[in-house]
C-alpha cells in the first residue's frame, strides 16, 4: 500500500518591513513633516503644525494596524488520514481538524466586488483558507489541495 507524504501549506501576509524598519521609516517620516511645517510656520502659517501632527498620527495608527497583524498565518497541515487548519488572527490561534477521507474543497471565484474563497468542509463544518491570498492563489491552492486529497 502506498502513502502520501505529509504535507504542510503556510500562508502569510507579505511584511516587507521589520518592526525596526517601520520604526525608522516613521521617525523619518516625523521629522520630514516637522521641518516643512516649521519653514511654513515661522512664514506666518502657523495652523499648518496641528494638520502636521494629524499625518503623523494616520501614518502611525496605519503602522500600529500592520504590527498587530504581521504575526498572522494560515496554515493547512495533511497528517495521515487527519488535516488540521489552524489560523492565528490578531494572536488568537483557531485550530480545526478534519478526517481526510470526508473533506471536501471548494473554490469559489470572485465575482462583482467580491473575493474568492477557498473553503474546506466537512460534517457541517466550514472554515475558510486564505484570506492573505488573491484570486490565481486561491485557484493554485484549491487544486494542490484536491491533488492532494486524491493521492490517499
Amino acid at each position: 500500500m502506498e502513502y502520501a507524504a505529509d504535507f504542510t501549506l503556510v500562508a502569510r501576509r507579505n511584511n516587507s518591513l521589520s518592526s525596526g524598519g517601520r520604526f525608522l521609516v516613521l521617525g523619518s517620516l516625523a521629522v520630514v513633516i516637522l521641518a516643512i511645517s516649521l519653514g511654513f510656520a515661522l512664514n506666518g502659517a502657523w495652523l499648518i503644525f496641528p494638520f502636521a501632527g494629524l499625518d503623523i498620527l494616520v501614518v502611525y495608527l496605519a503602522f500600529r494596524y500592520v504590527e498587530q497583524r504581521a504575526g498572522d498565518y494560515e496554515c493547512i497541515a495533511f497528517h495521515d488520514d487527519t488535516i488540521v487548519i489552524e489560523s492565528q488572527r490578531k494572536g488568537k490561534t483557531d485550530r480545526y481538524e478534519f478526517n481526510r477521507h470526508w473533506v471536501q474543497v471548494t473554490f469559489i471565484e470572485a465575482r462583482g466586488g467580491e473575493r474568492g474563497r477557498l473553503l474546506l468542509r466537512s460534517h457541517g463544518k466550514e472554515v475558510a483558507f486564505g484570506n492573505q491570498l488573491t484570486g490565481e492563489q486561491h485557484a493554485a491552492v484549491a487544486r494542490r489541495l484536491k491533488e492532494h486529497l486524491k493521492i490517499r
